[in-house]
């Protein structure tokens, strides 16, 4: 439980509340997460990608069997149609990348080649 200390009209809380305000995003966020696998988890996602010879992303196979080159991907991403994907403005343009998730082998460019 959080402690208020009244000094000269000011409130301060002490850091019982905000480990107890931590926790509560924490959990917040662990429900949003399960809810959202469990919509992801029947959408269509990338399951493959096509290099070109200097190593760069330029196609996709979705789990849907549909290979997209990458502006279709990009498309399909801002559009939500692709699961497990982002889309952020670097370098002055759209690139597509994977969801930040802490796990390697679910990058895009660690996925398998077609």
């Amino acid at each position: 439980m959080a402690k208020l200390i009244i000094k000269g009209g000011d409130i301060k809380v002490t850091q019982d509340r905000f480990e107890e305000a931590y926790e509560m995003y924490r959990n917040q966020s662990d429900e949003e997460q399960m809810i959202e696998e469990s919509v992801n988890q029947d959408k269509e996602h990338i399951v493959a990608v096509r290099k070109n010879e200097d190593g760069d992303l330029i196609g996709f196979r979705t789990s849907l069997n549909r290979e997209l080159d990458y502006l279709q991907a990009l498309q399909e991403a801002k559009s939500g149609n692709l699961a497990h994907v982002d889309v952020i403005h670097k370098y002055g343009r759209d690139i597509l990348r994977s969801e930040p998730d802490g796990i390697a082998e679910n990058n895009l460019s660690n996925l398998p080649e077609f």
